[in-house]
């Protein structure tokens, strides 16, 4: 069949999906233990956690588990909700399965965190879902650590801890052509190839010196000796060392200028 995409055994273009009407109906029945109507929830609602699990693909992880990790947050989804609250179940149902999704992905990640790190990211992570659901948005990283009493750069240190990492390589834009990458918008001023080139040429510069002039020059611009302090360590005087380091970086600055 023509686009068929199987996770889990499962053709997702045959998922069933439910009508408002038929959500509020079911959710009633379930809440009051009727295994019926939770299982035709959780059926009706894998559409919910494969759109979920979509923001997900590109952390290397098979598709086939993280559906499944996701099917146990839709159960506690349908567990946990509350008829009652005027709340739409996908506000409530979209934070629980992302949280266990999440939880995998920390719990199985190549990058090991501290334990106290990890437990300060749970706890983080379990209070945004609760203020997702109470606010009807997503909580901010301030509202997040008022809640739980902490500073806000320790929750925003718990939330990069357990982040997966992104590869250089992942697609951040398309247009018809050539994707734009991580890489293409990572920019760093300070390592340019300019510099790399101008440090590669004053090293060949240096090494083209002799031992004395090199001795002089590191004692000088490495070691932040005077010319008396240099003087004195080589047995010369402060002219000849004046004389041999200026000679030195008139050498150097012509070899430069030449490469």
């Amino acid at each position: 069949m023509q686009g068929k995409v199987e996770i889990c055994g499962v053709n997702t273009a045959r998922l069933k999906t439910l009508t408002a009407q038929q959500m509020e109906s079911l959710l009633i029945k379930a809440n009051k233990g009727d295994d019926e109507a939770r299982q035709q929830l959780i059926e009706g609602n894998l559409r919910l956690v494969l759109s979920v699990i979509q923001r997900f693909e590109k952390r290397g992880e098979s598709p086939d588990d993280l559906f499944q990790v996701g099917c146990i947050g839709l159960m506690k989804a349908i567990s946990n909700f509350d008829p009652g609250k005027q709340v739409r179940f996908s506000t409530y149902g979209v934070p629980m399965i992302a949280g266990e999704v999440r939880r995998y992905l920390r719990d199985n990640s190549v990058i090991r965190v501290s334990r106290s790190i990890r437990d300060v990211a749970y706890r983080v992570l379990q209070c945004k879902e609760g203020l997702s659901l109470r606010l009807g948005r997503e909580p901010s990283l301030e509202e997040i650590a008022k809640e739980l009493d902490l500073p806000v750069e320790e929750v925003n240190q718990a939330m990069d801890a357990v982040c997966a990492p992104v590869s250089l390589h992942d697609p951040v834009y398309a247009d018809g052509g050539d994707p734009l990458t991580v890489m293409d918008q990572v920019r760093d001023d300070k390592n340019t190839e300019a510099v790399w080139m101008e440090h590669i040429a004053l090293r060949d510069a240096f090494r083209s010196l002799g031992e004395r002039e090199k001795k002089i020059l590191s004692l000088r611009f490495y070691d932040g000796r005077t010319q008396m302090e240099v003087a004195q360590t080589l047995g010369i005087s402060q002219a000849q060392v004046s004389r041999l380091e200026k000679g030195a970086i008139s050498a150097m600055r012509k070899q430069v200028s030449v490469s």
